[in-house]
C-alpha cells in the first residue's frame, strides 16, 4: 500500500485537505508514522504543515502559547519554562523528545501523552481554526475531532506551585505506569486555597482528580491531613490495563504516588 504525503504551508488549507477519507495529520510522527509503519491501512495520506508560527513559543506577561509543533526537546530547553521541564522530560528519551510535538501530545492515547497531563492541569486552552476551549473540553472530544490543534496557551505557574511526577518501571525513559501533575495555591499558613490535579493512565485520556481537589482545599500538606485526600484520589478513575501495569496496580499505586507528590 502507497502513503501519500501532502505539505502545505497554511493550518487553514491542511484542515481543509483532512476532511478527505484516509488522511491523518503529521506532527511529529512518534505514534503516527509507527502506526503506519505496523500496518494501519486506514492511512492512505499524511498531512503536514510548514507553518513556522506553529513551532514558536511565546512567553509574556506570565501568559505561555506553544505551537502545535513545539517539540519537548524545545520546552524542556527554554529558560522561562523550568517549571515545566520535568513533564516536558518525562516524555520518552533525547531521540523522541526531539520529535514529539505539543499537539501530538494532546491525541497521545494513555499510556503516553504526559505532557497532555501538565497541561491538564495548568488549566489550559487549545487553539484550533474553529476558535480556543478549554482543554478538558477537547480531551473529551478529541476522538471525532478533525481539526488541526495550532497552539496552546496557559498562564506560567510559579516553579513551587507546580508540581509533576511521572512512574515508570523502566528508567529513565520507560513508558507510565501513571503521571500525575499539580498546580496549588497555598496560604500564608501553608493551606491549600487552590488545587487542580491531573492524572495520566487513570482514564484512556488524561483526566481530572476531582475529588483530590475537594478533599485537599484547606488541608495543610503534611501526612495527617492529606490522609483523606488520597483516599478520595481513587474516585472517578478507570485505570488502563496494558503490558506495563494492570488496572488493579494502578489503582493501588496511585494515592502512594500522590502522596509523594503533595509531600515533596
Amino acid at each position: 500500500m502507497s502513503l501519500m504525503l501532502q505539505t502545505f504551508s497554511s493550518v487553514k488549507d491542511a484542515n481543509a485537505a483532512l476532511q478527505a477519507a484516509g488522511t491523518r495529520y503529521l506532527g511529529g510522527g512518534t505514534l503516527m508514522v509507527r502506526s503506519a509503519n505496523e500496518g494501519d491501512v486506514s492511512v492512505s495520506s499524511l498531512i503536514r504543515v510548514t507553518d513556522p508560527g506553529l513551532s514558536q513559543i511565546a512567553v509574556s506577561g506570565g501568559k505561555v502559547r506553544l505551537g502545535a509543533s513545539v517539540t519537548m526537546a524545545a520546552i524542556a530547553r527554554h529558560p522561562e519554562l523550568a517549571a515545566l521541564a520535568p513533564a516536558a522530560r518525562a516524555v520518552g528519551g533525547p531521540a523522541i523528545r526531539n520529535m514529539a510535538t505539543v499537539g501530538g501530545n494532546l491525541f497521545a492515547p494513555a499510556p503516553y501523552g504526559d505532557f497532555a497531563v501538565a497541561l491538564l492541569a495548568l488549566d489550559a486552552t487549545v487553539a484550533t481554526e474553529d476558535g480556543e476551549v478549554p482543554i478538558e473540553t477537547f480531551l473529551a472530544d478529541r476522538d471525532t475531532s478533525r481539526a488541526i490543534v495550532s497552539a496552546v496557551g496557559f498562564s506560567l505557574p510559579k516553579a513551587e506551585s507546580f508540581r509533576f511526577l511521572k512512574v515508570s518501571r523502566v528508567k529513565p525513559k520507560g513508558v507510565s505506569v501513571l503521571s500525575i501533575a499539580a498546580l496549588l495555591e497555598l496560604a500564608s499558613d501553608g493551606a491549600v486555597t487552590s488545587a487542580r490535579i491531573a492524572l495520566g493512565c487513570m482514564a484512556d485520556r488524561p483526566m481530572r482528580a476531582l475529588a483530590a481537589e475537594k478533599a485537599l482545599l484547606g488541608c495543610k500538606l503534611t501526612p495527617q491531613e492529606i490522609a483523606p485526600v488520597l483516599m478520595a484520589a481513587s474516585e472517578g478513575i478507570a485505570p488502563i490495563t496494558d503490558p506495563i501495569a494492570s488496572a488493579w496496580y494502578r489503582a493501588v499505586v496511585l494515592p502512594v504516588h500522590l502522596g509523594r507528590l503533595l509531600l515533596d
